[in-house]
């Protein structure tokens, strides 16, 4: 089953980060709570963890992006 990951509310006061880099590429397994990328917000950058175990499909934004809260940022294939 395909399992979208979407950006999460990193910050309280911006619904609007800065993508940084990813941390896994497409083709990669990927298990929970591993690291997918990074995220620039005001202050700081935020790793963001995988909530679904499987291999790495898509991904939607590229370094530099700007990205909102709720973006389809990338595509999980999982065995379900």
């Amino acid at each position: 089953m395909l399992k979208e990951v979407h950006m999460p509310k990193l910050s309280p006061k911006s619904d609007e980060y800065f993508f940084g880099k990813w941390l896994k590429n497409v083709g990669d397994d990927v298990k929970e709570g591993d690291v997918l990328f990074e995220v620039e917000t005001e202050k700081a950058v935020s790793q963001v963890e995988s909530q679904e175990a499987g291999v790495l499909k898509a991904q939607n934004v590229a370094t530099g992006d700007a990205t909102k809260v709720d973006d389809l940022v990338a595509t999980i294939q999982t065995a379900d």
